[in-house]
């Protein structure tokens, strides 16, 4: 924002960076931790966390902020009787879109097929010619580009500060527990499973609904 940017126009340039800061990531760094111990990666990626939240703590502060859309956040459309807030459904609508478009990626191209196939048995793709470093990166830089995404989103939605992260990466765990691990549709239908209960469980009593925890946006 502080370039003249709103946040939505924003993803046009975090986007791209966060793709190829992923690429990178795990083709300089991470790929080396690889192998049959998971210690290594697990290790190097909580320092990592522990070094990014120290870095945001020393350049933003433990304040927490906001990133503003401006009018967009308050518009809403009418549906007969029902009002639906516009940046709820644009947030909604590009989970399908991504959703889908992963889907697609995964199960309609060559790559998405290296993917799989590096996914259930590494040693049997290398055979077959496939690149598990690149493959690893790809991997690395879509997750990245996919939350960017949903950073920014977030951002808008609700405040955030640098240590924020957990309490979202519980509400991302749960979601996919709900939804099934390995089902992106499953996981968009955890996610809003969890939400909507999360709503009607505020009506009832905020305090059962959150139990000390913000709510997910």
């Amino acid at each position: 924002m502080h370039l003249g940017f709103s946040p939505l126009a924003s993803l046009l340039i975090v986007v791209p960076l966060m793709f190829c800061f992923g690429y990178l990531l795990q083709r300089l760094l991470l790929n080396r931790t690889l192998g049959q111990d998971i210690l290594p990666p697990l290790l190097v990626t909580f320092g990592l966390s522990i070094i990014v939240q120290n870095v945001l703590l020393e350049f933003f502060s433990a304040d927490s902020q906001k990133l503003s859309q401006g009018g967009l956040e308050v518009a809403s459309v009418g549906f007969g009787s029902l009002s639906v807030g516009v940046m709820p459904l644009i947030v909604f609508c590009s989970a399908l879109l991504i959703i889908g478009g992963l889907q697609l990626l995964f199960y309609k191209t060559a790559v998405g097929r290296a993917f799989r196939a590096t996914s259930d048995d590494q040693q049997t793709a290398r055979l077959m010619g496939v690149n598990n470093a690149h493959i690893f990166g790809l991997a690395m830089a879509l997750a990245m580009a996919v939350v960017s995404i949903a950073g920014v989103f977030l951002a808008i939605r609700t405040s955030f500060d640098p240590t924020v992260g957990p309490a979202r990466l519980l509400y991302g765990f749960e979601a996919v527990i709900i939804g099934g691990l390995g089902s992106l549709w499953g996981t968009l239908a955890g996610g809003v499973i969890l939400g909507v209960a999360q709503a009607l469980g505020a009506k009832i009593d905020p305090a059962i609904a959150y139990k000390g925890r913000p709510p997910a946006a």
